[in-house]
């Protein structure tokens, strides 16, 4: 078939195609978000509100993860990938003429959030999995290094961008939200446009591979079968479904603290976010050039450790003086978490394993994303918020750092969820099974 001929550029030199459309397209998508964001909170006033978003978003995830995950190792990664990018497609055509046309409720957003969650659901274990088809095991740090460019990077401009457009306050249907989204329905075909004309390689068959099982349903249990027979594996996903855990219940509220204690003021908030993504581009270039710890492990734990520490300085009544270097700070150890972690497990599973136990392990580690919102929100809502708001004991105790009145009580939910997830990263080192994960468990191609 013409369409996945190896007659097209593959490699390195593939990969860095793919890439390109990708950081093009996730561009355009941040800048929606960023003013989904915005309306969403308008629209609401609700952390609970904003948080569904992330329910609905990652649900699917976790219902068809299992059966994805076994389809990109039966059949084509490439194909797989640009299906993804289609549904998101779809998805944003639908709410862009639901504005437009004056229709647009909040929970629209909520089934937008749905598709694209499907889409992702089919779309990290193919492009993971097909990172270890075409390039060379030496350069997997390189690649998960461009990989995590894609996840900061954009957020560098999305928000300046975004900003200055919704700044045009254009009028009529067609206004300035509306813009941004036609950007972004633009920018997905730079994504499926550079998948058309690579090569992306389909793995040999290993002979676990082949035993994994005779049905869809079978190759997809078999994934969560290949962690928990492994120790080590398990005890890594372990340190990401508790680290993330907290992790979200902090992220929850944190668009909400910045908006209620500045007013509502996008322009505060976009810098906050640009400041992020600054520093998850540093993190990304370093990442890129370095490939990390000679021993992954110590990126994985250490940068939960120092991520959670920053975090929990974020929830300090600091303003930008210190919102931003903290930011940035923080978000320069994301790729050193995420890079390393990614690194082993490449190094560690057979490529046409890859898929299934790339979404199972993903499945484990986000498991609590449903839960975190809920948590937070209600937290926010309905304790912290009015605990902090008055004359209380809690108030008195810590409105020295966190100040009172709108957002201080989601900023010590915050510096809670980041003190948590620094705990959860320096408690590796005392569980031998992950302190010393990559001796215990052979590479794929020396197994």
């Amino acid at each position: 078939m013409q369409l996945f001929s190896s007659k097209r550029p593959g490699g390195m030199l593939g990969f860095s195609i793919v890439w390109f459309g990708q950081i093009i397209s996730v561009l355009a998508s941040t800048m929606t978000n960023f003013g989904m964001t915005l309306w969403m909170y308008k629209q609401t006033e609700s952390a609970t509100a904003m948080g569904m978003m992330q329910v609905a978003f990652i649900t699917p995830f976790l219902l068809l993860s299992p059966i994805a995950g076994a389809m990109v190792d039966r059949y084509n990664r490439k194909l797989m990938m640009m299906l993804s990018d289609l549904g998101a497609v779809l998805s944003t055509a639908a709410i862009l003429i639901l504005y437009t046309t004056g229709h647009l409720e909040f929970w629209h957003l909520y089934i937008a959030a749905v598709v694209n969650g499907m889409g992702n659901t089919f779309q990290w274990p193919a492009y993971s999995a097909a990172i270890s088809t075409m390039v060379p095991k030496e350069q997997y740090g390189r690649a998960n290094g461009m990989m995590s460019l894609i996840e900061a990077g954009p957020g560098v401009l999305a928000p300046m961008l975004a900003g200055a457009i919704l700044a045009l306050s254009l009028k009529g249907p067609f206004d300035s939200f509306a813009l941004i989204m036609l950007i972004d329905l633009t920018t997905f075909f730079f994504a499926i446009g550079a998948l058309l004309i690579v090569h992306v390689p389909q793995p040999e068959k290993s002979a676990e591979g082949e035993n994994a099982g005779s049905n869809l349903w079978q190759e997809g249990m078999y994934g969560f079968r290949y962690i928990f027979q492994r120790p080590s594996l398990l005890g890594l996903q372990m340190i990401f479904f508790f680290g993330n855990l907290f992790a979200n219940i902090g992220f929850t509220v944190f668009a909400p603290m910045i908006l209620a204690r500045t007013g509502q003021n996008s322009l505060v908030f976009g810098s906050i976010q640009t400041a992020g993504a600054v520093g998850g581009i540093l993190g990304g270039l370093v990442m890129s050039a370095w490939g990390g710890f000679k021993r992954r492990v110590h990126g994985v734990l250490l940068g939960w450790m120092i991520s959670g520490i920053c975090f929990a300085m974020l929830g300090f009544d600091g303003g930008l003086k210190l919102w931003l270097p903290v930011m940035a700070t923080m978000m320069l150890f994301f790729p050193l978490v995420n890079t390393s972690n990614q690194a082993i497990w490449q190094s560690k599973v057979a490529p046409d394993l890859q898929g299934r136990v790339f979404s199972a392990r993903r499945l484990i580690a986000w498991f609590s994303q449903p839960i975190a919102p809920i948590i937070a929100g209600t937290l926010a809502d309905f304790v912290m918020e009015p605990a902090m708001q008055s004359s209380t004991r809690l108030a008195r105790l810590f409105g020295p750092l966190f100040g009172t009145g709108p957002g201080a009580g989601m900023g010590l939910l915050v510096a809670f969820a980041g003190v948590a997830s620094a705990v959860v990263g320096l408690s590796g080192y005392f569980v031998p099974n992950i302190r010393n994960a990559e001796d215990l468990l052979p590479d794929h191609d020396q197994a």
